[in-house]
Protein backbone atom coordinates (compact mmCIF):
# COMPACT_ATOMS: atom_id res chain seq x y z
CA UNK A 1 0.00 0.00 0.00
CA UNK A 2 2.75 2.13 1.10
CA UNK A 3 4.69 1.52 -2.07
CA UNK A 4 1.71 2.37 -4.17
CA UNK A 5 0.58 5.83 -2.66
CA UNK A 6 4.85 6.57 -2.98
CA UNK A 7 4.78 5.42 -6.38
CA UNK A 8 1.33 7.74 -7.19
CA UNK A 9 2.91 10.74 -5.25
CA UNK A 10 6.33 10.23 -8.00
CA UNK A 11 4.17 10.18 -10.72
CA UNK A 12 2.47 13.28 -9.52
CA UNK A 13 5.51 14.75 -9.24
CA UNK A 14 7.14 13.73 -12.78
CA UNK A 15 3.10 15.02 -14.04
CA UNK A 16 4.14 18.66 -12.00
CA UNK A 17 7.77 18.78 -13.31
CA UNK A 18 6.51 18.17 -17.01
CA UNK A 19 3.43 20.98 -16.64
CA UNK A 20 6.19 23.40 -15.35
CA UNK A 21 8.96 22.49 -17.56
CA UNK A 22 6.15 23.17 -20.35
CA UNK A 23 5.30 26.11 -18.77
CA UNK A 24 8.82 27.32 -18.61
CA UNK A 25 9.14 27.01 -22.65
CA UNK A 26 8.43 30.19 -25.17
CA UNK A 27 7.00 33.42 -24.63
CA UNK A 28 4.26 34.09 -22.30
CA UNK A 29 0.65 34.73 -22.67
CA UNK A 30 -0.63 38.20 -21.11
CA UNK A 31 -1.10 37.14 -17.20
CA UNK A 32 -2.57 35.20 -14.83
CA UNK A 33 -6.02 34.52 -13.05
CA UNK A 34 -7.43 37.71 -10.46
CA UNK A 35 -10.15 36.07 -7.91
CA UNK A 36 -13.06 37.77 -7.39
CA UNK A 37 -13.35 38.96 -11.22
CA UNK A 38 -14.79 37.22 -14.26
CA UNK A 39 -11.64 36.20 -15.55
CA UNK A 40 -11.77 36.22 -19.90
CA UNK A 41 -9.38 34.21 -21.79
CA UNK A 42 -8.93 35.19 -25.55
CA UNK A 43 -7.18 33.65 -28.24
CA UNK A 44 -5.49 36.06 -29.94
CA UNK A 45 -5.16 40.22 -29.95
CA UNK A 46 -8.50 42.24 -31.29
CA UNK A 47 -10.79 39.61 -29.54
CA UNK A 48 -8.73 40.80 -26.12
CA UNK A 49 -8.87 44.27 -27.13
CA UNK A 50 -12.91 44.21 -27.69
CA UNK A 51 -12.84 42.34 -24.36
CA UNK A 52 -11.15 44.77 -22.14
CA UNK A 53 -13.45 47.67 -23.60
CA UNK A 54 -16.33 46.19 -23.06
CA UNK A 55 -15.43 44.28 -19.84
CA UNK A 56 -13.59 47.31 -18.32
CA UNK A 57 -13.19 47.11 -14.60
CA UNK A 58 -15.28 44.00 -14.59
CA UNK A 59 -12.94 41.63 -16.08
CA UNK A 60 -9.56 40.19 -16.09
CA UNK A 61 -8.58 39.45 -19.58
CA UNK A 62 -5.61 37.19 -20.45
CA UNK A 63 -4.26 36.95 -24.45
CA UNK A 64 -3.21 34.06 -25.15
CA UNK A 65 -1.41 35.33 -28.17
CA UNK A 66 2.13 36.82 -27.31
CA UNK A 67 3.00 40.16 -28.74
CA UNK A 68 4.97 40.22 -31.97
CA UNK A 69 3.71 36.37 -32.43
CA UNK A 70 1.74 35.40 -35.59
CA UNK A 71 -1.46 33.68 -35.30
CA UNK A 72 -1.54 30.88 -38.38
CA UNK A 73 1.71 28.65 -36.65
CA UNK A 74 0.70 29.24 -33.05
CA UNK A 75 -0.14 26.29 -30.08
CA UNK A 76 -0.79 26.99 -26.49
CA UNK A 77 0.97 25.66 -23.54
CA UNK A 78 0.29 23.89 -20.80
CA UNK A 79 -0.09 27.10 -18.24
CA UNK A 80 -2.82 27.83 -21.14
CA UNK A 81 -4.91 24.96 -19.93
CA UNK A 82 -4.14 25.62 -16.50
CA UNK A 83 -5.64 29.38 -16.89
CA UNK A 84 -8.53 28.70 -19.10
CA UNK A 85 -9.21 25.52 -16.34
CA UNK A 86 -9.93 28.53 -14.19
CA UNK A 87 -11.63 30.91 -16.08
CA UNK A 88 -14.92 31.59 -16.89
CA UNK A 89 -14.92 32.29 -20.61
CA UNK A 90 -12.71 31.61 -22.82
CA UNK A 91 -13.33 33.34 -26.65
CA UNK A 92 -12.04 32.45 -30.01
CA UNK A 93 -12.84 33.29 -33.13
CA UNK A 94 -13.36 30.30 -34.69
CA UNK A 95 -14.48 30.27 -38.59
CA UNK A 96 -11.24 27.75 -38.80
CA UNK A 97 -8.94 30.47 -37.60
CA UNK A 98 -7.18 27.83 -34.10
CA UNK A 99 -7.36 24.57 -35.29
CA UNK A 100 -6.18 23.31 -31.80
CA UNK A 101 -8.89 24.83 -30.05
CA UNK A 102 -11.03 21.42 -30.02
CA UNK A 103 -8.34 19.47 -28.24
CA UNK A 104 -7.53 22.54 -25.80
CA UNK A 105 -11.44 22.31 -24.75
CA UNK A 106 -11.26 18.53 -24.11
CA UNK A 107 -7.96 18.98 -22.17
CA UNK A 108 -9.32 21.90 -19.65
CA UNK A 109 -9.82 20.23 -16.12
CA UNK A 110 -13.36 18.19 -15.92
CA UNK A 111 -14.77 20.58 -13.19
CA UNK A 112 -14.04 23.89 -15.33
CA UNK A 113 -17.03 25.69 -15.95
CA UNK A 114 -15.31 27.93 -18.70
CA UNK A 115 -17.47 28.68 -21.51
CA UNK A 116 -16.38 28.66 -24.75
CA UNK A 117 -17.52 31.45 -27.28
CA UNK A 118 -16.78 31.32 -30.97
CA UNK A 119 -17.24 35.45 -31.70
CA UNK A 120 -17.51 35.00 -35.24
CA UNK A 121 -20.39 33.30 -34.87
CA UNK A 122 -23.17 35.64 -36.99
CA UNK A 123 -20.69 36.98 -39.39
CA UNK A 124 -21.48 35.76 -43.23
CA UNK A 125 -18.57 33.33 -43.70
CA UNK A 126 -16.20 33.04 -47.11
CA UNK A 127 -15.44 30.33 -48.16
CA UNK A 128 -12.83 30.10 -50.38
CA UNK A 129 -10.94 27.12 -52.07
CA UNK A 130 -7.58 28.73 -51.00
CA UNK A 131 -5.29 26.06 -48.97
CA UNK A 132 -6.19 27.32 -45.69
CA UNK A 133 -3.34 26.16 -43.20
CA UNK A 134 -4.80 26.59 -40.69
CA UNK A 135 -7.46 24.00 -39.34
CA UNK A 136 -6.82 20.91 -41.17
CA UNK A 137 -10.30 19.34 -39.31
CA UNK A 138 -12.63 22.13 -40.68
CA UNK A 139 -14.78 23.95 -38.51
CA UNK A 140 -18.50 23.94 -39.78
CA UNK A 141 -20.38 25.14 -36.90
CA UNK A 142 -21.58 27.75 -38.93
CA UNK A 143 -24.53 26.64 -41.39
CA UNK A 144 -21.39 26.13 -44.05
CA UNK A 145 -21.63 22.62 -44.79
CA UNK A 146 -24.26 22.87 -47.27
CA UNK A 147 -21.31 24.72 -49.43
CA UNK A 148 -18.55 22.44 -48.45
CA UNK A 149 -20.79 19.49 -49.59
CA UNK A 150 -21.71 20.90 -52.63
CA UNK A 151 -18.16 21.58 -53.85
CA UNK A 152 -16.55 18.45 -52.36
CA UNK A 153 -14.19 19.15 -49.89
CA UNK A 154 -12.14 21.53 -51.84
CA UNK A 155 -13.37 24.60 -49.68
CA UNK A 156 -12.30 26.20 -46.95
CA UNK A 157 -13.16 28.73 -44.77
CA UNK A 158 -11.27 31.92 -44.61
CA UNK A 159 -10.94 33.18 -41.11
CA UNK A 160 -10.20 36.38 -41.20
CA UNK A 161 -13.60 37.76 -40.28
CA UNK A 162 -11.93 40.81 -37.18
CA UNK A 163 -10.20 42.29 -40.65
CA UNK A 164 -13.35 44.06 -41.48
CA UNK A 165 -15.11 46.41 -39.28
CA UNK A 166 -18.82 45.67 -40.35
CA UNK A 167 -17.62 41.63 -39.07
CA UNK A 168 -15.96 43.57 -35.93
CA UNK A 169 -18.93 44.68 -35.26
CA UNK A 170 -20.83 41.65 -35.11
CA UNK A 171 -17.93 40.23 -32.80
CA UNK A 172 -18.16 42.73 -30.44
CA UNK A 173 -21.50 42.18 -29.85
CA UNK A 174 -21.21 38.51 -29.46
CA UNK A 175 -18.22 39.12 -26.49
CA UNK A 176 -20.78 41.65 -24.81
CA UNK A 177 -23.05 39.13 -24.87
CA UNK A 178 -21.25 35.90 -23.13
CA UNK A 179 -20.19 38.86 -20.82
CA UNK A 180 -23.52 39.60 -19.59
CA UNK A 181 -24.50 35.52 -20.20
CA UNK A 182 -21.46 34.61 -17.24
CA UNK A 183 -21.57 37.57 -15.06
CA UNK A 184 -25.36 39.28 -15.22
CA UNK A 185 -24.74 41.25 -11.91
CA UNK A 186 -22.49 44.00 -14.31
CA UNK A 187 -24.71 43.82 -17.10
CA UNK A 188 -25.76 47.29 -17.49
CA UNK A 189 -21.73 48.29 -17.48
CA UNK A 190 -21.26 46.02 -20.16
CA UNK A 191 -23.89 47.23 -22.87
CA UNK A 192 -22.66 50.42 -21.61
CA UNK A 193 -19.28 50.49 -22.68
CA UNK A 194 -20.40 48.26 -25.42
CA UNK A 195 -22.25 50.57 -27.09
CA UNK A 196 -19.38 52.96 -26.88
CA UNK A 197 -17.33 50.71 -28.42
CA UNK A 198 -19.70 49.85 -31.23
CA UNK A 199 -20.35 53.90 -32.17
CA UNK A 200 -16.56 53.46 -32.87
CA UNK A 201 -16.71 50.50 -34.77
CA UNK A 202 -19.91 52.24 -37.11
CA UNK A 203 -18.03 55.52 -37.66
CA UNK A 204 -15.09 53.59 -38.50
CA UNK A 205 -17.33 51.28 -40.94
CA UNK A 206 -18.55 54.40 -42.76
CA UNK A 207 -15.54 55.97 -42.97
CA UNK A 208 -13.97 53.21 -45.15
CA UNK A 209 -17.33 52.63 -47.15
CA UNK A 210 -17.13 56.90 -47.97
CA UNK A 211 -13.42 57.10 -48.46
CA UNK A 212 -13.17 53.63 -50.63
CA UNK A 213 -15.99 54.15 -52.22
CA UNK A 214 -14.91 57.78 -53.71
CA UNK A 215 -11.50 56.22 -55.25
CA UNK A 216 -11.30 55.32 -59.11
CA UNK A 217 -9.17 52.13 -58.37
CA UNK A 218 -10.63 48.49 -56.72
CA UNK A 219 -7.58 46.04 -57.08
CA UNK A 220 -5.47 45.12 -54.38
CA UNK A 221 -2.32 43.04 -54.55
CA UNK A 222 -1.43 41.36 -51.04
CA UNK A 223 1.33 39.09 -49.53
CA UNK A 224 -1.08 37.18 -47.24
CA UNK A 225 -4.92 36.30 -48.54
CA UNK A 226 -6.39 37.70 -45.12
CA UNK A 227 -8.28 41.03 -46.52
CA UNK A 228 -11.57 38.81 -48.06
CA UNK A 229 -13.65 40.82 -45.42
CA UNK A 230 -12.69 43.85 -45.87
CA UNK A 231 -12.79 43.81 -49.93
CA UNK A 232 -16.29 42.65 -49.62
CA UNK A 233 -17.30 44.52 -47.85
CA UNK A 234 -16.28 47.81 -48.99
CA UNK A 235 -16.11 47.02 -53.29
CA UNK A 236 -12.21 45.96 -53.34
CA UNK A 237 -10.81 43.06 -55.56
CA UNK A 238 -8.17 41.10 -53.77
CA UNK A 239 -5.20 39.26 -55.28
CA UNK A 240 -2.75 37.48 -53.05
CA UNK A 241 0.84 36.31 -53.55
CA UNK A 242 0.04 33.60 -51.16
CA UNK A 243 -3.04 31.66 -49.90
CA UNK A 244 -4.79 31.79 -46.35
CA UNK A 245 -1.58 30.59 -44.80
CA UNK A 246 0.93 33.49 -44.39
CA UNK A 247 3.36 30.38 -45.15
CA UNK A 248 1.73 28.49 -48.14
CA UNK A 249 4.25 28.67 -50.96
CA UNK A 250 2.90 30.21 -54.52
CA UNK A 251 3.31 28.53 -57.64
CA UNK A 252 5.71 29.77 -60.43
CA UNK A 253 2.66 30.66 -62.76
CA UNK A 254 0.66 32.43 -60.71
CA UNK A 255 3.57 34.48 -59.68
CA UNK A 256 3.62 35.29 -63.94
CA UNK A 257 0.08 35.76 -63.63
CA UNK A 258 0.23 38.60 -60.72
CA UNK A 259 2.79 39.81 -62.39
CA UNK A 260 0.98 40.78 -65.46
CA UNK A 261 -2.35 41.93 -63.81
CA UNK A 262 -0.15 44.28 -61.91
CA UNK A 263 0.94 45.66 -65.08
CA UNK A 264 -2.27 46.15 -67.26
CA UNK A 265 -4.25 47.44 -64.16
CA UNK A 266 -1.59 50.16 -63.67
CA UNK A 267 -1.45 49.22 -60.19
CA UNK A 268 1.22 50.85 -57.96
CA UNK A 269 2.16 49.14 -54.76
CA UNK A 270 2.04 45.49 -53.55
CA UNK A 271 1.00 45.53 -49.51
CA UNK A 272 2.72 43.16 -47.08
CA UNK A 273 2.68 42.55 -43.34
CA UNK A 274 4.54 43.04 -40.49
CA UNK A 275 4.07 39.40 -38.97
CA UNK A 276 4.77 38.12 -41.94
CA UNK A 277 7.88 37.43 -44.27
CA UNK A 278 7.99 40.34 -46.79
CA UNK A 279 10.47 38.55 -48.81
CA UNK A 280 8.15 37.63 -51.75
CA UNK A 281 6.12 40.83 -51.66
CA UNK A 282 9.48 42.75 -52.50
CA UNK A 283 10.57 40.28 -54.99
CA UNK A 284 7.18 40.99 -56.89
CA UNK A 285 7.60 44.62 -56.58
CA UNK A 286 10.92 44.96 -57.76
CA UNK A 287 10.13 42.94 -60.39
CA UNK A 288 7.24 44.79 -61.48
CA UNK A 289 9.07 47.87 -60.77
CA UNK A 290 6.01 49.32 -58.09
CA UNK A 291 6.73 50.00 -54.75
CA UNK A 292 5.45 48.14 -51.24
CA UNK A 293 3.55 49.37 -48.32
CA UNK A 294 1.80 47.84 -45.40
CA UNK A 295 -1.59 46.48 -44.98
CA UNK A 296 -2.02 45.27 -41.26
CA UNK A 297 -4.77 42.25 -40.97
CA UNK A 298 -4.32 43.55 -37.10
CA UNK A 299 -3.91 39.37 -35.96
CA UNK A 300 -1.62 41.12 -33.34
CA UNK A 301 1.06 43.88 -32.32
CA UNK A 302 4.56 44.14 -33.09
CA UNK A 303 6.63 45.28 -29.93
CA UNK A 304 6.82 48.47 -31.47
CA UNK A 305 3.34 48.86 -31.68
CA UNK A 306 2.70 48.22 -28.17
CA UNK A 307 5.03 50.47 -26.84
CA UNK A 308 3.65 53.06 -29.37
CA UNK A 309 -0.05 52.47 -28.02
CA UNK A 310 -0.89 51.25 -30.94
CA UNK A 311 -4.16 49.21 -31.72
CA UNK A 312 -7.60 48.29 -33.62
CA UNK A 313 -8.57 51.51 -34.23
CA UNK A 314 -5.05 53.07 -34.89
CA UNK A 315 -3.98 50.20 -37.27
CA UNK A 316 -7.25 50.04 -39.18
CA UNK A 317 -7.03 53.98 -39.98
CA UNK A 318 -3.57 53.48 -41.22
CA UNK A 319 -5.03 50.81 -43.15
CA UNK A 320 -7.31 53.09 -44.66
CA UNK A 321 -4.77 55.90 -45.22
CA UNK A 322 -2.40 53.27 -47.18
CA UNK A 323 -5.22 51.90 -49.05
CA UNK A 324 -6.01 55.57 -50.22
CA UNK A 325 -2.99 56.27 -51.44
CA UNK A 326 -2.59 53.07 -53.15
CA UNK A 327 -5.95 53.32 -55.21
CA UNK A 328 -5.86 57.06 -56.52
Amino acid sequence: MLYKSLQKGLLSSAVLLLVLALAACGPKSSGSITEGKVNVITTFYPIYEFAIEIGGEDINAINLLPVGVEPHDWTPRSQDIINTSKAQLFLYNGAGLEGWVPNFLKSLDSDSEAKAVEVSKGVKLIMTDEEDGHDHGHDHSHGEEETEAEHGDSLHTDPHTWVSPKSALVMAKNIKDSLQAVDPAHTAGYEERYQKLADRLSALDDKFTEELGKLPNKEIVVSHQAFSYLARDYGLSQHAIMGLSPDAEPRGQDLVKLAALIKEEGIRYIFFEELVSDKLAKTLASETGVSTMVLNPVEGLTEAQQKNGDNYFTLMEKNLQNLILALQ
